[in-house]
């Protein structure tokens, strides 16, 4: 009869656990942990398994050795760190880039013709590198004149490998229109492991703009720490909400300090707080909020842009022939292949932008999306529809993470299942759209970014749309045009045009 083996404790009942948590909340300042014990202890648990520990005291005595310790804290802080996010996150944000802050900026250095940016946390490079993309198309020809510097940091030695390699897959990449994907990046042929539906590196032009170091917010509130050279623009988005209130004002006082004199500093969306007035100014952005030094706080004019042509009238979407909808809602109950194997990563808590959708579960799909972690988001997806098959919502992220993980026809399936569901639900247009034209079916393409394009413009302008990732109607409406100019003419009013 085979020795039965003892479980092993769990960490969180260990007496050395308290005193460990304290420890790495200290060293890295995620004070979002200091009641997510489950979730720390998941993550402790990655670090035994990997350094053949068996519990907390054992694995204090490895992080204060001299020879391993560093390194040990290096794994530690990558494991505890969300790891990826994706290009031109916060749409919004990067309009405001776009049309008011890097035209401020290089008409304030037209003389030295210098800029100075820094992404501070950058994760795996995706800011940094959009940045890059933005200056590059903002000075055109006078590029080779200027002096660029764009830095990327982060604590997690891990992420900032991937950003130096500057190769992505799919989801990365998931809201860029393909003709955009060709002109920023080359694609990689599949590989094993994570690269099985092959990737995306980005072209050296871009890479060249950028550097990275490893660096921690926390030495920004270090009162021994001098300034350095400043920056013309920061930015620190989806880094403060691991730290408490206090030390989230100490670094955005620290980030202020950076700045030079006209500089501009963007923080997430769920990061701005009153408090910051009293040593910055907030400057009122179309859909976002800036922030200056106090002296600098008088916002320039944005760059004039013309007035867009009066859009001809476009159909609405027409209903699927009844054939094709039986077999969409045929597919809400079928049974999908199983999950990929990957182990399980919960992530930072988001706001679910479709009301009528089970909040939590959208919420940890997309940060474990975000994060990289898309096998483990695909089980949590497959779950969330065994409770709810009929949610829209759902059915997008089904055909968002099929497609990454390079399940085309699923992707497809779910896509359509979404419409079905909810006939206005322009990003599932849109993406449905981009999915057609990389399977080279052109006419159904073009009708699917009609009806992108007509919906978006059906609404108000600057409308914010579900599941866009702060995308507004204008800009959709735009990348669905560009989109769909290489798919032949467009279809007039009275084409029957319908969903394809």
């Amino acid at each position: 009869m085979a020795r039965q083996v003892p479980p092993r404790p769990h960490p969180g009942d260990d007496p050395a656990y308290a005193a460990l948590k304290a420890r790495i909340i200290a060293r890295t300042g995620h004070h979002y942990y200091i009641d997510k014990d489950e979730l720390l202890i998941e993550r402790l648990r990655r670090r035994f398994r990997a350094t053949a520990v068996a519990d907390c005291a054992a694995y204090s005595v490895l992080l204060a050795d001299r020879s391993r310790g560093e390194a040990e804290w290096a794994c530690l802080e990558a494991e505890i760190t969300v790891g990826e996010t994706f290009f031109f996150r916060y749409a919004e944000q990067f309009q405001a880039l776009r049309q008011t802050i890097l035209p401020a900026l290089i008409a304030a250095h037209s003389l030295d013709r210098t800029l100075r940016i820094w992404s501070a946390g950058c994760s795996t490079g995706a800011e940094p590198y959009s940045l890059a993309i933005l200056v590059r198309e903002a000075l055109g020809d006078a590029l080779p004149d200027w002096r660029i510097a764009i830095l990327g940091t982060d604590i997690s030695v891990e992420a900032l490998a991937t950003a130096r390699a500057a190769e992505y897959g799919r989801w990365a990449l998931r809201t860029m229109p393909p003709e955009d994907r060709l002109r920023y990046f080359t694609r990689l042929p599949p590989a094993p492991g994570i690269r099985r539906e092959g990737g995306y590196a980005l072209r050296p032009e871009f890479r060249a703009l950028v550097r990275f170091e490893r660096g921690n917010l926390l030495s920004l509130i270090e009162p021994k720490t001098p300034p350095g050279e400043g920056y013309d623009l920061i930015l620190c988005r989806n880094v403060l909400i691991y730290f408490e209130a206090e030390t989230v004002a100490a670094v955005v006082r620290g980030l202020g300090r950076r700045l030079r004199p006209d500089g501009w500093l963007l923080l997430g969306h769920a990061e701005p707080n009153p408090t910051f007035s009293g040593f910055l100014d907030p400057i009122s952005l179309p859909g976002t909020v800036a922030y200056r030094r106090l002296a600098d706080a008088v916002p320039p004019a944005p760059r004039p842009v013309p007035p867009p042509a009066e859009p001809e009238p476009r159909p609405r979407p027409v209903e699927e022939p009844r054939a094709a909808l039986e077999t969409v809602v045929a597919t809400l109950a079928q049974p999908r292949p199983p999950a990929m194997e990957v182990a399980e990563r919960s992530s930072v808590e988001i706001v679910a932008a479709y009301p009528d959708a089970p909040a939590g579960d959208l919420a940890r799909i997309r940060a474990l999306a975000d994060a990289g972690e898309t096998g483990a988001a695909w089980r949590v997806l497959r779950g969330a529809l065994a409770h709810d098959p009929t949610d829209p919502a759902l059915r997008f992220y089904e055909g968002l993470l099929a497609r990454t993980l390079g399940r085309d026809d699923e992707a497809e399936r779910a896509l359509r299942a979404a419409l079905y569901l909810d006939r206005g639900f322009v990003m599932a247009h849109y993406h449905l759209g981009l999915l057609l034209i990389g399977l080279d079916r052109p006419v159904e393409a073009a009708r699917a970014l009609d009806n992108a394009i007509a919906l978006s413009q059906a609404l108000g302008p600057n409308t914010l749309l579900l599941e866009g990732d702060g995308a507004a109607a204008c800009e959709i409406a735009a990348g669905a045009t560009a989109a769909r100019a290489g798919l032949g003419p467009e279809r007039g009013p009275d084409s029957g045009i319908g969903s394809p």
